[in-house]
């Protein structure tokens, strides 16, 4: 993407998710940090009007331009997040407008690409943007989405999906993750890496991530645990070993041993194994590399080596992890 000014409009009304209306433009607004490429975006609150929108929160926000407004814009990508009402029984269901609906399909007409973020995906679906697609939302309103939309292919596990033109998040955190997303298609993999790191999030979630199964790792609290990871990282596909590991931090192998499992509570091998587990995974989503290919690039050696570790960590086997949650563009 160039330095073109090219609009990326956020919709707005009253109740919804507040973190869904913040959680992007936070990741757009680092992105221009990372690279003068991204000098031309600008992000906008749409709504019916410019009076405040009260959130979820009760925080209110102020729309920037209406949706009459954003209709005449260069509209690059169009965030849609969602609402939700709790029940007597404490049921959550995601609640759709009809006219917010409206709006939805007409600025998505104008937009190169659309994205739902968490319950977001209920609005895509009512304005008919989802028929015949892969989408999913939040894992508590996937069956109200496939009841209420059975032209819709739902799928409640991926923490994000890309199906065409037509993105759709998961969770309400995974909207980073879906903005990051984004940053990756138009600035590629490393900036939307630089801007994870800006997030504090270790690890930029791939898309057919489970919301369940992978937590993000956690968050080192030291430099050296940081170097320590970064040089994991870089080394994974090689000869990798605890005894690497102290020479690089310069400290025994024991001390290594006390500081994984202080920051992180786990130990070096097992960190070792989680990261090349990540690595051969983007793998398996983005290329049609063989598992051959992949267990070499991975640092795993073998492909039954590279098996057991699947099977260890994510319950499932490569080929299986690939069935499901190789990208369709």
């Amino acid at each position: 993407m160039g330095s073109a000014e090219r609009y990326v409009v956020v919709l707005v009304f009253d109740g919804v998710d507040l973190l869904d209306v913040t959680g992007p433009p936070e990741v757009f607004a680092l992105l221009r940090w990372e690279t003068d490429d991204a000098d031309g975006i600008r992000v906008v609150l749409a709504a019916e009007t410019l009076d405040p929108v009260t959130t979820s929160a009760g925080v209110r926000v102020l729309p920037d331009v209406t949706f009459d407004e954003a209709a005449r814009l260069p509209l690059d990508t169009l965030l849609v997040p969602g609402a939700v009402e709790v029940d007597d029984e404490g049921q959550v269901r995601a609640v759709t407008d009809e006219g917010v609906v409206r709006r939805v399909r007409t600025l998505a007409d104008r937009a190169r690409r659309v994205a739902s973020v968490c319950v977001g995906a209920h609005l895509l679906a009512a304005a008919g943007l989802l028929d015949g697609r892969r989408a999913t939302t939040h894992w508590s309103t996937a069956r109200q989405l496939a009841a209420e939309h059975p032209a819709v292919r739902v799928d409640a596990d991926p923490i994000f999906l890309r199906d065409g033109k037509v993105w759709t998040g998961a969770g309400i955190t995974a909207c980073l993750d879906l903005s990051l997303a984004l940053v990756a298609e138009d600035f590629g993999e490393p900036v939307a890496l630089r801007v994870a790191r800006q997030l504090v999030m270790y690890l930029k979630r791939p898309g057919g991530q489970s919301q369940f199964s992978v937590p993000l790792e956690p968050v080192s609290t030291t430099r050296r645990m940081d170097d320590l990871r970064r040089y994991v990282d870089r080394h994974a596909a090689g000869r990798l070993t605890v005894a690497d590991l102290a020479a690089q931090a310069h400290i025994s192998e024991r001390q290594l041993t006390r500081l994984f499992k202080a920051e992180l509570g786990t130990t070096p091998a097992a960190y070792i194994e989680s990261a090349r587990v990540e690595a051969a995974r983007g793998r398996l989503e983005c290329t049609d590399d063989t598992l051959d290919r992949v267990a070499a690039a991975c640092g795993f050696g073998t492909v039954d080596t590279l098996i057991r570790a699947f099977r260890r960590r994510l319950d499932t086997t490569p080929t299986e992890y690939r069935g499901r949650f190789r990208h369709r563009g």
